[in-house]
C-alpha cells in the first residue's frame, strides 16, 4: 500500500506580515489517503457528486473550491436555490464522514514566533512543513507502508520555493529524524505538484477541509472561540470523531500541532 498527503494551507508564510492579525497564522492541512482507494473509491464517487450537483463533464471537470462554493460563485451558482445547497451539503458531509482518510494540521503563530526567536527566524512555511513530514512519517511507519506528498501549484517561483524546502528536508532531515529514515519511508525526495486544473481529487478534499483544521485548532488550542455555528463547525466534528490522527489516543501533538 502507498499513501499520498495532499496539502493545502490557509495563510501566507511571511513573517514581515505577523503583526497583521489577518495574516498572523500559517497552517498546513494534509490529508492521507491510500492510492489504490483514492483510485476506486475517491475519484469516481466525487465526480458522481460533481455531475449530480453542477453537471460536470470529463471533458470539462468541475473543480470544487472552498472559497467558490462558500460565496456561490460559477459554477457553484446552483447553490443559491436553498433546497440544492442543503442537498448538496448533506452528500457532502456523508461522504466527508466515510471516506477512509487521515488528516494532519501544523499551525504556526507567525507573531509568537517572530518575538520568541529574536535571531534563529526560521522560514514559517519550512518549519510547518518539516513537523507535517514527520507526522506523516510516524503514520507511515505505523501502517507499514511508504508515501509521497503532493501540493496544489501556485505558479512558477512559489512553485519551485516549496520544491525546494522539501528537498532540504528530505536531503537533511529534521531536527528528529534522520535523512535516511525520511527516504526509507518516501518513495520520492521531490514535491509533487499539480495545477488546480489537474483535478485531483484528494487536493480538493484538502482544500475543502484546510479551513475547518485551522478552525479546530483555533478553538480547542488558542482558545479564539467566536462563539458561531457555521458549517464548518460540521465538518470539525467529523474530522475530531475519527479523522484526525491520533497516536496513544492522543490528536494533539500528532495529528494536529502548534508552533512555536
Amino acid at each position: 500500500m502507498k499513501y499520498r498527503l495532499y496539502v493545502d494551507e490557509v495563510g501566507n508564510p511571511d513573517l514581515k506580515s505577523s503583526e497583521n492579525e489577518e495574516h498572523r497564522f500559517l497552517c498546513l492541512t494534509g490529508v492521507a489517503f491510500e492510492l489504490d482507494y483514492t483510485a476506486k473509491t475517491l475519484y469516481p464517487e466525487l465526480e458522481n457528486i460533481k455531475k449530480k450537483f453542477f453537471n460536470s463533464h470529463p471533458d470539462e471537470p468541475i473543480i470544487l473550491h472552498r472559497k467558490e462554493l462558500l460565496y456561490k460563485k460559477p459554477p457553484f451558482s446552483i447553490l443559491k436555490d436553498t433546497q440544492v445547497l442543503s442537498d448538496f451539503n448533506r452528500v457532502l458531509l456523508d461522504r466527508l464522514s466515510n471516506w477512509d482518510y487521515t488528516v494532519f494540521a501544523v499551525l504556526i503563530d507567525k507573531k509568537e514566533h517572530d518575538e520568541r526567536y529574536s535571531t534563529w527566524k526560521y522560514d514559517p512555511y519550512h518549519y510547518c512543513q518539516e513537523i507535517l513530514i514527520e507526522r506523516f512519517r510516524l503514520f507511515l511507519d505505523i501502517k507499514g507502508s511508504k508515501g509521497d506528498i503532493m501540493v496544489e501549484s501556485r505558479g512558477g517561483k512559489e512553485d519551485m520555493r516549496l520544491k525546494i524546502s522539501f528537498r532540504r528536508i528530505m536531503e537533511n532531515g529534521t531536527h528528529n529524524i534522520s535523512s535516511d529514515d525520511l527516504k526509507s519511508h518516501f518513495t520520492s525526495a521531490e514535491l509533487k505538484v499539480k495545477p488546480k486544473t489537474a483535478n485531483i481529487s484528494g487536493l480538493q478534499i484538502a482544500d475543502l477541509i484546510a479551513h475547518p483544521s485551522r478552525r479546530w485548532i483555533f478553538k480547542n488550542v488558542i482558545e479564539m472561540n467566536d462563539g458561531k455555528l457555521t458549517f464548518e463547525d460540521e465538518i470539525i466534528s467529523i474530522l475530531e470523531k475519527d479523522k484526525f490522527f491520533r497516536y496513544r489516543g492522543k490528536i494533539y501533538g500528532y495529528g494536529v500541532k502548534k508552533l512555536p
